[in-house]
């Protein structure tokens, strides 16, 4: 017996996909390199750091933020006018990225004590942690979130 819905799961799904892909190329972001750009950087343009720790070769719920947060031009305008990012990937295939970051980014993870994924820290230029999500959540509740961080940092 054929499912009436399959034919609706599957145009939501490539519908999805395509949609998600189309948003991460038209809003790339500027990921600095290292913990120690993003501390320098942070004290020189009065910005707090965004820290996201993320397994970009199995964490599901990460795929889903990089997609519908971190691709979008919302994100990318309020990340150029008031935020370092930092991107701490933990991946499980080793080979993904070059030994000497594997060995930075598990460096921060425990430094953090980062126990879940996707985990988002804002940081001040001394690495004091300020707050932090732990989880996914909708995309827009992340903003509220993020422009209160701001908001803080600046006064």
């Amino acid at each position: 017996m054929k499912n009436p819905f399959l034919p609706f799961l599957l145009l939501f799904v490539f519908t999805k996909s395509f949609y998600a892909q189309d948003t991460i190329k038209q809003h790339s972001l500027h990921w600095v390199d290292s913990y120690d750009v993003a501390l320098k950087i942070s004290k020189k343009e009065k910005k707090p750091i965004l820290i996201y720790f993320k397994g970009s070769d199995w964490c599901e719920p990460c795929k889903v933020i990089d997609a519908e947060l971190f691709g979008t031009k919302r994100f990318k305008d309020l990340s150029e006018k008031s935020l370092v990012l930092l991107e701490v990937d933990i991946p499980r295939q080793m080979d993904l990225l070059p030994v000497e970051k594997i060995s930075d980014n598990y460096y921060l993870k425990s430094r953090y004590n980062i126990k879940s994924f996707p985990t988002i820290l804002i940081v001040d230029h001394k690495g004091k942690v300020l707050a932090e999500k732990k989880g996914y959540i909708l995309s827009e509740y992340y903003f509220p979130f993020f422009e209160e961080q701001i908001r803080k940092y600046k006064s």
